[in-house]
């Protein structure tokens, strides 16, 4: 299924308010089995910003189609402008309460696995294992034409000796690393190569227009077959690639709980939601539990 480019959605029915109380998230948690879904909203804490929340990037930027990339050269140097500039905000972003709070769960072996829709590795750097990255990675580049992969800072490497002062000031940073650039300040922007055959890179990540892998859609549905709930985290759920593992854990009479600020599409599949901001839900639910939280520092996570 193609991930196709929703930027809104309106809520069509009236639903139960939301809550304060990060109580049944917690008592959640205690049982085990719990399957986290993660988006934008967990990492914002962190300085990456959200797409639909308060002030998210889709008032004033359209991200970038799978269509528009494949085939346009000039669409390309307009990504690859931007996605260098934005690149350097996400290689500075740390987890936040919420990333540890996850890898917290999952040491203390409550959580049966992780799914993320965002493409930052926040949640590796907190300590989370095994996590299933739905969208994809910026810290690693494909090339279309052979297949090769390649690490995000050998390709920024590359575009900095191709780009000598290339130092533009950007608008804002985009959930997806792409700068807020005019098209004048990418005009002389220079592009590289896949160093193996000279075909065209893109980020692995997925573009909207694009398909998630069908391996890993169902690896991620059998992640819900085998949890006892679902615990989402941070997304809006606007796009179906997210939505439909709540949409499968609902019909399979599985809990789904709902931790984001604002109304999402899946709000009428929830037990509950809890309308916090994720740090400070979670860090709550970790103090409930008894569970210490770490912080990080160079270096990666130490304890609280």
């Amino acid at each position: 299924m193609r991930m196709r480019p929703t930027l809104s959605w309106t809520p069509s029915e009236d639903l139960p308010p939301a809550t304060s109380d990060p109580g049944p998230v917690a008592d959640a948690l205690s049982t085990g089995g719990v399957l986290v879904l993660s988006g934008a909203g967990i990492s914002t804490e962190s300085g990456i910003p959200d797409y639909r929340g308060e002030g998210g990037s889709l008032s004033r930027h359209t991200p970038m189609t799978y269509q528009d990339f494949t085939a346009s050269a000039q669409a390309r140097r307009r990504y690859w402008a931007r996605s260098h500039l934005g690149w350097r905000t996400f290689g500075r972003a740390r987890p936040n309460t919420g990333h540890l709070a996850v890898a917290a769960f999952g040491r203390h072996g409550l959580l049966s696995g992780v799914i993320t829709q965002n493409v930052d590795r926040l949640h590796q750097a907190a300590g989370s294992d095994d996590v299933v990255e739905l969208h994809g990675t910026l810290a690693r580049v494909v090339c279309l034409s052979c297949g090769a992969f390649s690490p995000r800072h050998e390709l920024a490497r590359r575009l900095e000796e191709a780009n000598p002062g290339f130092e533009p000031v950007a608008a804002g940073i985009n959930p997806d690393g792409d700068a807020d650039l005019t098209d004048d300040q990418v005009a002389a922007f220079r592009v590289v190569p896949c160093t193996v055959c000279g075909g065209t890179l893109k980020p692995d990540v997925v573009f909207f227009g694009e398909s998630v892998p069908p391996q890993r859609v169902e690896h991620c549905r059998e992640l819900v077959r085998g949890a006892a709930s679902l615990l989402v985290l941070g997304s809006s759920l606007t796009v179906m690639s997210g939505l439909r593992f709540v949409r499968q854990a609902a019909q399979a009479g599985k809990p789904v709980l709902i931790v984001n600020r604002d109304q999402t599409r899946g709000d009428r599949y929830a037990l509950t939601r809890v309308s916090l901001p994720l740090g400070a839900a979670l860090g709550a639910v970790a103090h409930r539990l008894g569970i210490p939280v770490s912080r990080v520092v160079d270096g990666g996570p130490q304890p609280a």
